[in-house]
């Protein structure tokens, strides 16, 4: 149902000045995403079964981050930004994915986001509608995937998006030239050393692409303090409290600073339980941040309209996963390769086809979190993918998903790998 939800935001002329710029600046961008993970799908099923998504696992899960993140998380939020007098700001960026599901299932989990777009201290971002890496193997179908997540925002939180960002903050200079040429003004990025070399995360950038775009790059270590490490108690920092994250921000004050604090939104009460004080901290947080005589929170948009520190140009594709924060989550080995070129090869042979249900059950089968399964890593980053990995193995996710893709090529009339 389309709703006014951000005449307040339109309304906030702050949007369009980026504050005062000798302020110290906190920008928080929260990814929200569940995928629909699919069902185990045996070789005997190829031609029988077409349904192949788990749809009680979807909802058990959805029903438990709903239950556990997302309902007590916006109240907070919501509570905050009025405790704060609106000085409290924060984004979201939230995947046409979850969004089809909480309108189908949890209607009230939209009416809180709603909320949250009525207060005008909230962006809501732009990405691909289903959490794809269709930037990397269809020019039409990412810009036609972003073009329906963008009018999907707007009918819900009556936001026009000037901010973008790409599933898990994948970005090059390509990309950001892609979204300039859509007309947004801002892009997220991770600020790894590896991206930045030797300038400063905590800035502002124009991109190297063209078109006056602005980059603004995430702090992973002072966003991973809080997602992966809050209740690590052999972390030196444990515990964390507000008060002693706050001083660790405040000791990077400055004029045109903007420490920008991307992370999973399933971060509050779900990566992090209640049980670990994760809700208390948020509670504390931006009263400690904002004790800062010369802090501000601002929303990305808010933070693209600040001076650049420069021009930051990002040739080979990052992202914010894993250590090497590249492309490997995904595309790392052979299996992940081979699907993905697979599934992309059936773009024209479903464009073809006409049919609409089977050129969404396609687009479902794009989100990055299927290839994410078969990732073969080990050590640090391979308890990360086992942690969310429905599979017993990478072996199994793809064997599953391939028949699963078997299936559907018979379907679009396209053999696989012919």
């Amino acid at each position: 149902m389309a709703v006014d939800a951000g005449a307040a935001w339109r309304a906030d002329t702050r949007r369009a000045t980026g504050g005062d710029e000798r302020m110290t600046a906190v920008c928080l961008c929260f990814q929200v995403h569940q995928p629909r993970r699919l069902r185990r799908y045996p070789v005997f099923a190829i031609g029988r079964e077409r349904n192949y998504e788990d749809e009680a696992g979807n909802r058990k899960i959805l029903d438990k981050v709903v239950d556990k993140c997302y309902l007590p998380a916006n109240d907070l939020l919501l509570s905050l930004i009025d405790r704060h007098g609106g000085k409290f700001r924060l984004s979201f960026s939230i995947t046409g994915v979850l969004l089809d599901e909480l309108e189908r299932f949890h209607p009230e989990v939209i009416a809180s986001f709603q909320a949250l777009a009525g207060t005008g201290c909230v962006e809501f971002l732009n990405e691909t509608y289903h959490h794809s890496l269709a930037f990397l193997y269809s020019d039409e179908e990412f810009r036609g995937q972003v073009d329906r997540h963008r009018r999907r925002i707007t009918e819900l939180f009556g936001q026009e998006g000037e901010t973008f960002r790409t599933t898990e903050l994948i970005y090059n200079d390509a990309l950001a030239a892609a979204a300039a040429e859509m007309e947004y003004r801002a892009i997220l990025a991770e600020g790894a050393a590896a991206v930045l070399g030797p300038r400063d995360p905590n800035r502002v950038y124009e991109a190297a692409g063209g078109g006056g775009i602005r980059v603004l790059p995430r702090n992973y270590r002072l966003s991973d303090d809080i997602s992966f490490r809050f209740s690590r108690r052999g972390w030196e920092g444990y515990p964390l409290t507000a008060a002693k994250y706050a001083r660790w921000l405040h000791r990077l004050h400055g004029p045109e600073t903007v420490i920008n604090l991307f992370m999973d939104y399933e971060t509050w009460g779900e990566h992090q339980w209640r049980e670990t004080g994760i809700f208390s901290f948020l509670e504390a947080l931006p009263g400690a941040i904002l004790a800062g005589a010369d802090f501000v929170f601002v929303t990305p948009r808010e933070a693209a309209a600040r001076k650049p520190a420069g021009v930051l140009s990002v040739p080979g594709f990052c992202s914010w996963a894993d250590t090497e924060r590249d492309l490997t989550a995904w595309r790392g080995n052979a299996m992940q390769r081979d699907a993905l070129e697979a599934l992309y090869g059936l773009e024209e042979a479903v464009t073809a086809k006409g049919d609409r249900d089977l050129a969404e059950q396609w687009r479902q089968l794009q989100t990055s979190d299927h290839f994410y399964y078969m990732c073969t890593k080990w050590c640090a980053d391979g308890d990360v993918h086992r942690y969310f990995n429905p599979y017993p193995s990478p072996y199994d996710a793809y064997i599953n998903y391939m028949n699963i893709l078997d299936d559907f090529s018979r379907r679009v009339g396209k053999e696989k790998g012919s």
